[in-house]
């Protein structure tokens, strides 16, 4: 099943401008001026509402995606109706750049946990970056070896910790520097946004986060969390 983005109505035409790419993309920044124009070229902006499946699993999505703002989960629903999430991904991540490398369905679902903008580069132009761009193909390969690493490290404290220390990698993992640059150390996010992120009920989200916040690895404001120190946070519960 294929379904490729529509541009979006309030975009007026496919392509962004050089001034909007940077601030969409911060990988944008390393590319020469052509290099950069071809990218604006082959990407388009799209609104969804809190809840909308961007992309349902198995689709092959042609386009490499990106959070320009909001949040999205990347999960999956089993046939029994059993969920489990892989990440989150806030404003400033780009993702899914090995299925369209592999011209594949997607592995997973997206989901917009509150109303979220995306930008979606169409696949031509992505092979294009690959093809000819050094500075492209560097951010690639920081960017899988970056993801990899984040991965195993999900799956042990899956695996391995108690609600807290998990909520905890949780929050350290959107404050990811490489994934999700220019987070900052604030982000705007509910406890029922964490504990669907973490695999944890709202309830035991509060209570984890205020074990957190007591602890001093984070400080708890009104419609999010803000980080007071992220190694601690990284290795919480070691």
């Amino acid at each position: 099943m294929t379904a490729p983005p529509r541009p979006d109505a309030e975009a007026g035409r496919p392509g962004v401008g050089r001034a909007r790419l940077a601030h969409i993309a911060a990988w944008s920044l390393e590319l020469p001026e052509e290099e950069a124009e071809r990218a604006c070229a082959g990407i388009v902006e799209k609104t969804f509402a809190r809840g909308a499946c961007i992309c349902p699993k198995h689709t092959v999505l042609e386009s490499w995606t990106g959070v320009v703002s909001g949040l999205v989960k990347v999960g999956a629903v089993s046939k029994d109706g059993r969920s489990v999430t892989f990440t989150g991904v806030p404003a400033g991540g780009w993702f899914g750049e090995g299925s369209v490398l592999k011209n594949e369905p997607r592995r997973y679902d997206i989901v917009a946990l509150r109303n979220t903008r995306m930008a979606f580069m169409d696949r031509a132009t992505f092979m294009w970056l690959v093809e000819h761009s050094v500075a492209f193909n560097r951010f690639l390969v920081r960017q899988l070896n970056e993801r990899l690493s984040h991965f195993m490290a999900l799956l042990e404290y899956d695996r391995m910790l108690d609600a807290t220390p998990r909520l905890a990698r949780c929050i350290a993992s959107l404050f990811n520097p490489v994934l999700y640059p220019g987070s900052g150390d604030h982000l705007e996010i509910t406890q029922e946004e964490l504990g669907l992120l973490s695999g944890i009920t709202r309830q035991v989200a509060n209570q984890s986060l205020k074990a957190l916040h007591k602890d001093g690895v984070v400080r708890l404001e009104y419609g999010g969390v803000t980080v007071v120190d992220l190694e601690r946070l990284r290795n919480y519960g070691a």
